[in-house]
């Protein structure tokens, strides 16, 4: 049995990852930020066995390393670092400072690396040894033909560095590692009028985690698999 772990699981993408998971027979670990926003998740962890939920702040060190400290040597076979927020709406030319720049940066680009190299004892021990990055085709640069969104936008670009060059630090370990664009999907963050569902980004996003292999290893894929430049 495999053992996943999702962050910022307790609704949207994350929670159907969870529940994607479970219906195929994996042992999954999902974390929350609050509790009073996570009844759903919370809910489903009562009901079933193979699921574990942990409250992580993934901007507070000190949440970090609390989690960590929780897995213990516990495997990972599988981490799908989901965990992020769009900053403001209206981040556009003229309306950025940095009071509104920094905690999303710190969210988005930041505590994906801390959080790795807090659990890669975990992920040493694991089976699969394949590290996920939920971004967005919005931290493409070659993409951008719209502008504005800078704070998004940066913070998903500065994660897409960071996530490329732990591909290329941990390939010594066997780790397979990817970064993942949902696509524009129904949730809270992408609004009533987004183009696809949760059920069919998270179907797509896991077909092509089983998929990655050494060759692949490093690469921007979207949901459908199609690889997306840089």
């Amino acid at each position: 049995m495999s053992t996943i772990l999702v962050t910022g699981a307790n609704r949207g993408i994350g929670l159907e990852f969870v529940q994607q998971y479970l219906e195929i027979g994996a042992q999954v670990i999902a974390t929350y930020r609050e509790v009073e926003n996570s009844d759903a998740l919370i809910r489903l962890s009562a009901e079933r066995p193979t699921l574990d939920t942990f409250k992580l702040d993934v901007a507070s060190d000190e949440s970090r390393k609390a989690f960590a400290t929780q897995l213990g040597t516990r495997p990972i076979d599988i981490f799908i670092n989901n965990a992020g927020i769009y900053g403001p709406r209206d981040s556009n030319f003229g309306n950025v400072d940095e009071a509104n720049w920094i905690p999303t940066l710190r969210i988005n680009a930041l505590a994906p690396l801390l959080l790795t190299q807090l659990i890669i004892e975990n992920l040493r021990r694991g089976a699969s040894k394949k590290l996920l990055y939920v971004t967005s085709k919005m931290g493409s640069i070659d993409d951008n033909k719209g502008g504005g969104s800078y704070v998004y936008r940066s913070s998903k670009a500065a994660l897409n560095a960071v996530v490329k060059s732990i591909s290329v630090d941990l390939a010594s370990d066997g780790m397979r590692v990817g970064l993942l664009h949902p696509g524009w999907v129904r949730t809270d963050m992408g609004g009533p009028n987004a183009l696809i569902d949760v059920e069919t980004s998270v179907s797509g996003m896991i077909q092509v985690i089983e998929g990655l292999d050494d060759q692949s290893s490093g690469r921007f894929f979207n949901y459908n698999g199609d690889q997306i430049p840089w």
